[in-house]
């Protein structure tokens, strides 16, 4: 799974319970004005994480998206998943 990802197009995320995961950037993305950002998952499951995205001088940031935002987002990155190449 991996492989379909070049260098810099992977990141770790690690959570307060100290689980970690390699992960995919699968895209960015706009909902309103904002942009986000699809992280797939690299551990063999298909989870998909869903961040806010903030580009720094250096990198970029993830931001934690709202319950009430969430959905909106969700709903946009399903939308674009359906559409054709």
């Amino acid at each position: 799974m991996a492989g379909k990802y070049s260098d810099d197009q992977l990141i770790s995320l690690s959570f307060d319970d100290g689980e970690r995961f390699d992960c995919g950037i699968m895209g960015i993305f706009d909902v309103e004005g904002q942009d986000y950002i699809a992280l797939e998952a690299l551990d063999g499951s298909e989870d998909v994480y869903l961040y806010g995205y903030k580009p720094t001088e250096d990198d970029f940031e993830l931001l934690d998206i709202d319950e009430a935002t969430f959905e909106k987002v969700a709903a946009e990155f399903e939308s674009l998943m359906d559409e054709p190449l």
